[in-house]
């Protein structure tokens, strides 16, 4: 095989290395999701992580909206405080009032605002903020949180796009909690309601310090999980984007050489 030919091929995986790299580190953060923390089982509680990631090269996040579906409610939303952010959480009346431990509950958390007190996510950073829910609905097999972004430039990203079965992934999906199967004890991976930011009850239902170890417990794992996989990920990203250049300057340098 003649060294134009070797140098042109080199040059070409070069190039398809080096692209597929950034492609992949253009996804890997693109979406605004939900994630578990352990099992997020119908009828039980649950703590998850909203993951806010910063697509934007020259602005950066200062609010995430997150809605909740009134037409499976949750008695019991209770965001865990996030230095340098503001967290307020907005209920709504409910046309059909919830029953929960023989109480019934007529309003539920219809959304959650997290604005920007101090701090912000910047350009190639993500942030999380973690949420208490419960008691999870058993009919469904997951809730759709439609979130809403913005940015300190006021661009407005909206997640907000259901997913269709069959369909290809929309621009801007929502982010999806799937549930797993229903729990002996209904307590799940996370924490009880409280007075705080549950639906109005007006009472505690005595799970409270049990529940708050676990929550604790819980985020400590997601903030070493998630610093792992991006750890990994900015790595494996370096290491693609090395290979893809050394491969293109092999292919330059051959070609001199064939030239002289």
């Amino acid at each position: 095989m003649s060294v134009s030919r070797i140098s042109t091929r080199a040059a070409l995986a070069g190039g398809i290395a080096l692209s597929s790299v950034v492609l992949l580190s253009g996804t890997a953060f693109a979406h605004v999701s939900v994630q578990p923390q352990g099992e997020a089982a119908k009828g039980s509680y649950a703590t998850v992580n909203i993951k806010v990631p910063n697509e934007r090269d020259n602005a950066s996040t200062v609010k995430l909206e997150v809605s909740f579906p009134l037409d499976h409610p949750l008695a019991s939303v209770m965001p865990q405080p996030v230095p340098g952010w503001k967290a307020e959480v907005t209920k709504s009346k409910l046309d059909k009032p919830l029953e929960l431990h023989g109480r019934k509950i007529n309003e539920a958390v219809s959304k959650v605002t997290w604005t920007a007190d101090g701090s912000k996510i910047g350009p190639g950073q993500f942030q999380q903020f973690p949420l208490s829910l419960g008691q999870l609905p058993e009919d469904v097999d997951q809730l759709v949180l439609k979130a809403v972004q913005t940015y300190d430039n006021k661009e407005v990203v909206r997640w907000i796009e259901e997913q269709k079965e069959g369909a290809e992934e929309p621009q801007n999906p929502a982010p999806v909690l799937k549930l797993s199967a229903a729990s002996d004890d209904h307590h799940g991976g996370g924490a009880a309601p409280s007075a705080t930011a549950s639906a109005s009850t007006g009472e505690k239902d005595g799970h409270d310090d049990k529940a708050g170890d676990h929550e604790e417990k819980a985020a400590a794992e997601s903030s070493a999980s998630s610093s792992s996989s991006d750890t990994t990920a900015r790595v494996l990203g370096v290491v693609g984007i090395l290979i893809g250049v050394a491969g293109v300057a092999f292919g330059v340098l051959a070609g001199r050489r064939r030239s002289a």
